[in-house]
């Protein structure tokens, strides 16, 4: 990965929204509702009244009620097909001059899809404030990817609350973006990760009191609850962090690369790493992230050939598109992909993207889903039936069907053998 994604000082952004909670929820910037959303699921969608907000610390967060749109998760019955799950996430979540962030909240909304956004802790941390972060292993005020100013903290924060309203998930990046030798994140200890985490939250959870705007309305979570799951930066140093996120409540880590088979829990925790899916043209395999198709393509270079984007950005999104046929006609594992709010090869990979979440998250059977919805849709399954899934190759289908795969009934035995039924003259 990179540690490009800085916010922009002095970024164009839409100030932050001055009136009520429900005026935030329900104003223009929505966009518009999905098809057949009525008016009993648009009441669901505005967040608790006034009288009914906690205000926690120094009102940058607050308890609001039970997260809206967050569907309760159903066990398979006997013999079902699973859906088909898809997660689309993003590292170092914040809104800056592309506004990339409150482009892809109305695309999601739009194909009845909720997302995963890693922000990371420094993009609520004003620049004027950076001696706040003590990161492990570097001076206090150290952080590869900057920090924000007053304007775009305010605008990250409107799309993070606009975003948790709508179902989506609020997870961390943690903060400086440490990769490498010298005190990166893959040499930290578990205490410096605990140390790291603990940090990520209270820039959350301070930010009206750091950035001077204590007169805007809360982010409507409280982020000790909502914070299940992460992504390490570079993907690195996951083993340590796992040890520290056990510790502190999380569920899930999505910091590796896995095959794309059925998740398994690891040292406590759902891994729902990103996946190996085909790449177009090449005998190899490609992770399913756009930093990583960016280096197969143009190098470290972020912005290289102008003549190939549009090939590069086809590869990308055909490589995605392979590997969720494969597992929509085969084994039906989650499809897990990662990306950044970043204009590489000038935007193609955001193109490639967007277009993946037209095709596939309007289609039968498909549910473009948070990590949080993920893994609470895992824990609400008999283990069995996990056991079974995870029995399946990658694109494999079930010979029998999935109705005999999944029956809650013993296979019959072959014919032939003791027990068979006789053979008929």
């Amino acid at each position: 990965m990179t540690a490009t994604h800085r916010i922009a000082a002095g970024s164009l952004v839409t100030a932050v929204c001055a009136a009520s909670l429900a005026g935030c929820a329900t104003g223009t910037d929505d966009g518009p509702r999905r098809e057949g959303q009525g008016a009993q699921e648009a009441n669901a969608a505005a967040p608790a009244p006034r009288s009914a907000v906690r205000l926690i610390g120094d009102g940058s967060t607050a308890y609001t009620g039970a997260q809206p749109h967050l569907p309760r998760a159903e066990r398979l019955k006997p013999g079902q097909k699973p859906p088909q799950f898809v997660v689309f996430s993003w590292d170092g979540a914040g809104e800056d001059s592309q506004r990339l962030f409150s482009h892809f909240r109305k695309v999601a909304k739009a194909n009845n899809a909720t997302m995963t956004y890693f922000l990371s802790g420094v993009y609520l941390l004003p620049d004027e404030k950076r001696d706040l972060y003590r990161p492990p292993q570097h001076s206090p005020g150290r952080s590869d990817i900057g920090f924000n100013d007053r304007e775009g903290i305010a605008a990250t924060v409107k799309q993070l609350r606009l975003a948790w309203l709508e179902g989506n998930e609020i997870g961390t990046h943690f903060n400086g973006h440490f990769c490498g030798s010298g005190g990166g994140v893959g040499e930290w200890s578990v205490e410096e990760w605990k140390d790291e985490i603990n940090q990520a939250k209270r820039f959350v959870k301070t930010w009206r009191t750091n950035a001077g705007l204590k007169e805007a309305d809360p982010l409507p979570f409280d982020y000790d609850k909502e914070l299940i799951g992460a992504r390490t930066p570079c993907l690195e140093g996951q083993k340590n962090f796992m040890r520290a996120a056990r510790e502190m409540g999380f569920r899930y880590d999505t910091s590796g690369v896995n095959d794309q088979v059925w998740p398994e829990k690891k040292q406590g925790l759902w891994d729902l790493s990103m996946q190996l899916v085909p790449f177009p043209g090449h005998t190899f395999e490609q992770l399913t992230m756009d930093y990583n198709f960016m280096v197969n393509q143009s190098g470290t270079t972020t912005q290289g050939d102008p003549a190939k984007y549009d090939f590069w950005g086809d590869q990308m999104r055909d490589g995605l598109l392979q590997g969720f046929q494969r597992a929509y006609d085969g084994n039906r594992a989650p499809l897990i992909i990662g990306n950044h709010f970043e204009s590489w090869n000038g935007g193609t990979y955001m193109r490639a993207v967007e277009e993946v979440i037209e095709r596939v998250c309007t289609k039968a059977e498909v549910r473009c889903v948070s990590f949080r919805q993920l893994a609470d849709w895992l824990d609400a399954q008999n283990p069995d039936t996990l056991r079974k899934l995870r029995t399946l190759k990658v694109g494999q289908a079930p010979k029998q069907g999935w109705a005999a795969f999944l029956s809650d009934r013993p296979a019959p035995a072959p014919k032939g053998v003791p027990g068979a039924p006789a053979a008929k003259p």
